[in-house]
């Protein structure tokens, strides 16, 4: 009999790809289902980025790479830190990986020891609190509503700190509610972290360029702090670049060191190709993403409408990425034949098997009452799926 560790074993699968898997089978089934659960966007790589890629191809670049990443790419990396968002760090402290998600679990690897606690502001993106939990340590949420556009205050942040606090961990622009913290909302949070010098805090910046609300901010400008903070980013959202691969970060050079070390035991460094192709990503006219920014703000109000329109919906406005997360629970307690309405998981069931639409439960993401539902899909399948839904939300009593 074969028996797995214990690690996997406590560990949940993801559950944006769950859904997307269900929906898949769905499919294959020959039922007509759109799919609202996965954050990619329906953009495809802009062509610059791709000749950089064949480029590379035709020059040779088919061998291992350095675990951090080339130098010349390190170097685009820091240019880019300090070109778009204000924040010094040198080729050293630059680590490149296989994915943001790589990134981040390098950094709770080499971070977190069994019983070290991470604050994680909920909602969240569902895999921090697996990845924290991977390495035996302790997930502290801190709650924000839909009242408060998913965002904390400075006071539940310091109230949430132990003696055991570690790290903390946060998006904006945020997957799952696409909410984005102000400058001054973010000088609110660094000032409690200053109090706190040996707390990390990881500030995870994979939406920057889907941003609707102006410049994007980094936590990491604050000066009393900026010696405590990792960024991370990556190509896969701003470039459209999801299946290429490749996620960096700046970081304080221990930590930066460390998580090479790390990561030369799993994968070493990332695609050569892909390297090269985000150094022309990165060093290029933003003008292809700043449309594909354009396209999503339009597509997210057309939504908004029609989800506002849905009665017993709460929805708030994002205010980057590209997913809405309604407040469903005016459901909970209705039903529709044998489909009882308890919680957020039975409503995505309910939205899956009734009305063909894949989306997320909030429950995932840290929330008991909403649904995550990306709009990064054409114009006609989001009108599609919203009239689906507010047919299946209506016929609940």
């Amino acid at each position: 009999m074969i028996q797995l560790s214990e690690r996997v074993l406590a560990l949940e699968e993801s559950a944006t790809i769950a859904m997307a898997a269900k929906s898949r089978a769905m499919k294959q089934q020959g039922i007509d289902v759109i799919s609202l659960s996965l954050g990619e966007p329906d953009f495809g790589t802009p062509k610059h980025i791709q000749e950089a890629g064949k480029q590379a191809i035709d020059e040779g670049y088919s061998h291992y790479t350095p675990v951090p990443g080339y130098l010349a790419l390190r170097e685009a990396i820091a240019e880019k830190f300090k070109r778009d968002n204000n924040l010094e760090y040198t080729p050293d402290q630059i680590v490149t990986s296989t994915g943001a998600k790589q990134t981040l679990v390098n950094l709770m690897m080499v971070l977190i020891n069994p019983g070290d606690e991470v604050i994680i502001p909920a909602p969240f993106w569902v895999s921090y609190a697996g990845q924290v939990e991977l390495m035996q340590g302790k997930v502290v949420q801190v709650k924000a509503g839909i009242e408060n556009d998913f965002k904390i205050t400075p006071a539940q942040l310091e109230a949430a700190i132990t003696d055991k606090t570690k790290a903390f961990i946060f998006s904006s622009p945020c997957n799952p509610t696409g909410s984005v913290y102000s400058q001054a909302e973010l000088n609110g949070l660094a000032e409690v972290f200053a109090k706190h010098p040996n707390i990390i805090v990881i500030a995870d910046e994979i939406y920057e360029l889907i941003n609707f609300i102006g410049k994007h901010v980094s936590i990491g400008n604050a000066e009393a702090i900026k010696d405590q903070v990792v960024t991370v980013n990556g190509i896969s959202k701003g470039f459209a670049m999801t299946g290429w691969r490749l996620g960096y970060m700046g970081a304080p050079l221990a930590i930066a060191k460390a998580c090479s070390k790390m990561q030369g035991q799993f994968t070493s460094g990332t695609s050569a190709v892909t390297q090269r192709a985000t150094i022309a990503a990165l060093k290029s006219d933003y003008a292809p993403s700043h449309a594909m920014r354009d396209e999503f703000l339009r597509r997210r109000d057309f939504v908004g409408e029609l989800l506002r329109s849905i009665e017993g919906l709460k929805v708030n406005t994002p205010e980057g990425a590209f997913y809405y997360f309604p407040d469903v629970s005016a459901y909970y307690g209705k039903a529709n034949g044998d489909y009882v309405i308890n919680n957020n998981n039975d409503v995505a069931n309910y939205l899956l098997e009734k009305a063909h639409v894949a989306t997320v439960s909030g429950e995932a993401f840290g929330n008991e009452h909403c649904i995550r539902l990306s709009y990064a899909s054409s114009e006609e399948q989001l009108r599609k799926a919203c009239a689906r839904m507010k047919a299946a939300f209506d016929e609940l009593s």
